[in-house]
């Protein structure tokens, strides 16, 4: 039997509004997890000279979110697990938050010649900025294009700018490593930096990125699941 069109409307306004919904539900569900009391026990642990304390804000972090639908989705403890396991890495890689900016980074070189889809601006440096210290030219170039700032000729954006600076770091968790949560934390660290850490090569700090996650899954009330190593 052929559909009407006013059936064809229907139905497509129907998938729309499902698609809305589940959107808001994925979003509130990350500000549910990620409560004051919960990003605030992250930032407050900074010690010393921590600008990212005057910097790093909650409703950043969730306005940030509201554009990564999928970022927290799935089931009560796969959203919690991940959302853990991306504040494991950012309080890594920025002292619980405290950093914005990679230590020493403006005396790093790295620029990419043979990305040539992202020429670097001789005049830049691409070194760790935000949460989870978006580095490369490659990375700032694909960042700017998909969250609509200038990342190669205005890098530092993610430094000034802190919706901007959240968004750059959930780019690179959902182009990254989103897909591979649920074979383990394990995973996640090979993807942010396996080449530099895994196979034994940095112990250490593979340990400490899981005690991080180990601590959030704790305070969420989730268990950590198996892999945590890499």
């Amino acid at each position: 039997m052929a559909t009407s069109k006013a059936s064809k409307n229907l139905l497509t306004a129907l998938i729309v509004l499902g698609t809305i919904l589940a959107n808001a539900t994925a979003q509130n569900a990350v500000a549910d997890v990620v409560t004051q009391d919960f990003f605030n026990g992250v930032i407050n642990k900074g010690t010393g000279d921590c600008p990212g304390k005057s910097f790093y804000t909650r409703d950043a972090f969730l306005n940030a979110a509201n554009s990564y639908n999928q970022f927290g989705s799935g089931s009560a403890e796969a959203s919690k697990r991940e959302i853990a396991a991306f504040f494991a890495h950012v309080s890594h890689e920025t002292g619980f938050l405290c950093k914005i900016d990679e230590t020493g980074g403006e005396n790093q070189d790295y620029c990419d010649e043979t990305s040539t889809a992202n020429p670097c601006n001789p005049d830049k440096k691409y070194f760790g900025r935000g949460p989870l210290q978006l580095t490369w030219n490659y990375n700032y170039g694909a960042a700017g294009r998909a969250i609509s700032f200038d990342g190669l000729n205005a890098p530092e954006t993610v430094g000034t700018d802190v919706v901007i600076s959240f968004k750059a770091s959930l780019w690179f968790w959902m182009e990254n490593v989103h897909g591979v949560i649920s074979q383990g934390f394990g995973a996640t660290t090979r993807k942010i930096n396996g080449a530099v850490e895994c196979d034994g090569k940095r112990p250490d700090l593979v340990q400490a990125r899981i005690n991080y996650y180990n601590d959030y899954c704790n305070q969420l009330g989730v268990s950590p699941g198996d892999n945590l190593s890499c």
